[in-house]
Formats: structure tokens, C-alpha cells, sequence
């Protein structure tokens, strides 16, 4: 062991004792003391400091999810109640078999359990939760969105997701009673469908040649008139996906006690093993998980490269590299014809910084930590089954990353099971009212 790894795990010791784990430790070269046990560590007395620091990341500190300045309708109900239908609706993929809670389960905290997603083919990214996603400037694993309305249209259109055209889409909610007359209450008329000269049956800049080619020989007024109408079925789809909200954990009843009552906190929502990992997360000189996962949805919502850009392909994925490209050239972006923003309320996207983009290779972005018994398995590609297995990857990083960004983690094998334990006291699940995690009842 390095004389810098002995002075890191002996100031790892003196925090322990700080927080009141027994006597000092000695230094480098003295006899060392026993180690602290995890009861010794769950019952050490919590600082003002550390119960502010714990109640920041409590759901108590979660506020309403920003405003969507690109989607007028993001907060509307009955925009909701269409994006609900629009949801679960399978109607929108090519041949009737996807939806976008095929992906995006409700009893797996909207993931589906999968490594990578399987829509209308094996994709090659993991399932990122929906719940909480209206607090993020960013959408998808590389952020190549920069709104969930914006994000939900890629799917639809995508071959191996959805795989159906933009005239498709928009004419089977047309043609479905239920779905049009919520959609014309919502955002008016639908554009001349029943002209066919003008709106062929399927056409779309994506598709095969034919749809292409279908696309490329419309007007552009009516290109312009299905674009539209294709924006406003993914800013519905906001409206409901903004419905939903984590609920509180076991460690959110714990944060309220603590913050409540002090010192004494509430013994009975974590156990001894869960409070240990609790006190390691907030250990900035131990676990460093805050430089990362801070707030109330345990996410700083930015991209870090942690060594898993390499999987089992041969090539690499570029990660958030790709994703500034693409959210700058996407047409429905916060700037673009279709948004709903006045261009100052675009700041996110206006000032983005790209003139170092190759040192965004292999960044993808920080996941929330809440649900995370139910949103296995984990990372971009799920490459990690478990908990411990991702807390191993941290014990023992791959050679490559930027030190600043992942740093092999001290821990001991107790260690690391407490920080899984209190990893997962974060499940309490999605704060909506059932009939919206379910699949809609039909008029």
C-alpha cells in the first residue's frame, strides 16, 4: 500500500471518530486501533452539519419540477389525460406491438428490466427511469434531448423502437375517437389528413425509401403542418410523464425524524447496516458518492465518464459526445419552430459549451438513485445485475478515466454492504395516483 492510500484510509479513520466512532485513530505507523463496527457507526451523534446535509437530500427538499418553457401544455390535465392514452397506446408503433410503456414499466419504477431495451429489435442502451425526469435539463442517457416532450418523439420513429412515420402517428390519433377528440380540446385541429394528395398514408424523414422519398415530395407547408401535429403528441406525453414524482423511502422518513427531532432521528425507518452506508454516502473523504449523487433525486444531472464508454462491441459508445451534437440539430429543441419558448427561457441549450466537445467522449449522464431495488439492471447498457456489483466497479475502476471523475473507493467488504443497504432503503415507489399507472380505461 502507498504512503498516500495509508494517509487517505487513516483520515477516512479520523472522520469516523469525528462523528463519535470511538477514539481518534493513530497515525501512519503506530499501532493501529480496532475498527469501528456498524453498530458504532449507526449510533454516532449526528452534527447539525450532517442532519442539514441529510435533510438536503430528503424527498422533503424536492420541489415542483421546473417550468417546460418549451411545451405550453406541460401542466394542462387534459393534456395529461391524452399523453396517459398516448402512453400505453401500442397503436403508435408500426405493427401495433410497442408502446412506450413497453420500455417503461410502472411496477419497475418505469424501467423494464432489461440490460438494453427491446422494442421492435434489441437496442443498445438501458432503460432510464421516468420518474423524476421533469427535473432534468437533459433527456436520455447522452442528453441528446433537451426536453420530455422532445425525447418522447425519438422512440416513435426510431426502427428498432417504435419504427412508425410521423403522417402514421398523427393519423391513427386521428383516426382513434377517444385520442382526436382529446387531442383537438387540447391543441385544435389536426392538419388536412383526408387529402391524399397532399398527406400520403405514411411518410416521414425516417422509415424506408418509400416513406422517405413520400416525405421529400410534400409541400413544405404540410411538412410543416405534420410536424406540428407529431410535436404536440410528444408534449402531451410530457404532460403526463411530469405526473411523475417519487415517493418517499424508508431513508425519507429517516431524514424527516432526524431533521424533526434531532440527534435522536428515528431508529426504526433504516436499521444499523443502512444508517453505516448512509454515514459513508455523506463521507465526502470516503465514498466521494456526493460529488455525483446529491439532492433530493441523488443526481447532480450532469455527465461524468466512469469508465464504461467500452462494452462487449467494438466500438465504443461516444456518449455525451454524440449528445451535444444531436440536441443542437434536433428541430425540436428548445429553439427550434415547434417550441413553445421564447429564446431567452432557452439558457440551458443557448449556452451549452461546445468547444470541448471530444473531452465529452464516453460521459454519460448521472442517474437518480431513487427506486433503485426496482430499476436493475444498471448503468447506460446494464451491464451491472446489482447493487454490489456497482459498488464493486467503484472499489476497483477500470485504467482510463480522468482521476478527477472516478476515484478507487477504500472500502471493506462490511463497508460496501452497508452502502448497498442503505442504497436500497431509496425505494418508496412513484407519488401518483393509480389510475396513472395503469393502462387507461377506455371511453
Amino acid at each position: 500500500m502507498t504512503a498516500g492510500r495509508v494517509r487517505r484510509v487513516w483520515m477516512g479513520c479520523a472522520i469516523l471518530a469525528s462523528l463519535g466512532c470511538g477514539d481518534a485513530p493513530a497515525p501512519p505507523g503506530s499501532a493501529a486501533p480496532s475498527s469501528p463496527t456498524t453498530a458504532d457507526v449507526a449510533s454516532a451523534t449526528w452534527s447539525e452539519a450532517e442532519i442539514a446535509l441529510v435533510a438536503s437530500l430528503g424527498i422533503g427538499a424536492l420541489r415542483a419540477p421546473p417550468p417546460s418553457a418549451s411545451n405550453r401544455v406541460a401542466d394542462d390535465a387534459r393534456a395529461a389525460e391524452l399523453g396517459h392514452r398516448l402512453f400505453f397506446d401500442a397503436g403508435l408503433s408500426r405493427d401495433a406491438s410497442v408502446s412506450c410503456a413497453t420500455c417503461h414499466v410502472p411496477e419497475r419504477f418505469f424501467t423494464d428490466g432489461r440490460a438494453t431495451s427491446r422494442g421492435l429489435a434489441d437496442g443498445t442502451r438501458n432503460a432510464p427511469t421516468l420518474v423524476g425526469s421533469a427535473h432534468a435539463p437533459w433527456q436520455f442517457w447522452d442528453g441528446r434531448r433537451d426536453s420530455l416532450w422532445a425525447q418522447a418523439l425519438a422512440p416513435l420513429e426510431a426502427a428498432g423502437e417504435m419504427g412508425s412515420t410521423r403522417i402514421a402517428l398523427v393519423r391513427h390519433v386521428a383516426g382513434v375517437p377517444e385520442l382526436a377528440g382529446r387531442y383537438v380540446r387540447v391543441f385544435g385541429a389536426f392538419p388536412a389528413l383526408e387529402d391524399a394528395s397532399r398527406f400520403p398514408e405514411r411518410a416521414g424523414p425516417f422509415g424506408d425509401a418509400a416513406e422517405r422519398d413520400a416525405w421529400q415530395r410534400m409541400a413544405e407547408v404540410d411538412r410543416q403542418a405534420v410536424d406540428a401535429a407529431f410535436a404536440n403528441l410528444g408534449k402531451a406525453i410530457e404532460a403526463y410523464e411530469r405526473l411523475l414524482q417519487p415517493a418517499p423511502s424508508r431513508f425519507d422518513r429517516f431524514a424527516a425524524a432526524l431533521r424533526e427531532r434531532g440527534a435522536a432521528g428515528d431508529d426504526a425507518s433504516l436499521d444499523d447496516e443502512e444508517i453505516a452506508g448512509l454515514r459513508l454516502f455523506l463521507d465526502a473523504g470516503r465514498s466521494l458518492c456526493l460529488r455525483c449523487h446529491n439532492g433530493p433525486l441523488l443526481t447532480n444531472q450532469v455527465f461524468h465518464d466512469i469508465g464504461t464508454a467500452l462494452g462487449e462491441g467494438p466500438l465504443p459508445d461516444f456518449g455525451r459526445f454524440l449528445g451535444l451534437q444531436a440536441v443542437r440539430m434536433d428541430p425540436f429543441n428548445c429553439l427550434g419552430p415547434h417550441s413553445d419558448a421564447d429564446p431567452r427561457d432557452c439558457g440551458e441549450l443557448r449556452f451549452m459549451d461546445t468547444r470541448h466537445a471530444e473531452a465529452e467522449l464516453g460521459k454519460f449522464k448521472t442517474p437518480t438513485l431513487r427506486g433503485l431495488p426496482r430499476t436493475a439492471p444498471y448503468m447506460h447498457d446494464g451491464r451491472f445485475g446489482t447493487l454490489a456489483e456497482v459498488v464493486e466497479h467503484y472499489r476497483r475502476p477500470p485504467v482510463g478515466p480522468d482521476p478527477l471523475e472516478i476515484t478507487p473507493l477504500e472500502l471493506s467488504d462490511e463497508e460496501a454492504r452497508a452502502l448497498v443497504a442503505f442504497l436500497e432503503s431509496l425505494d418508496g415507489g412513484v407519488a401518483a395516483d393509480a389510475v396513472w399507472l395503469a393502462p387507461p380505461r377506455r371511453d
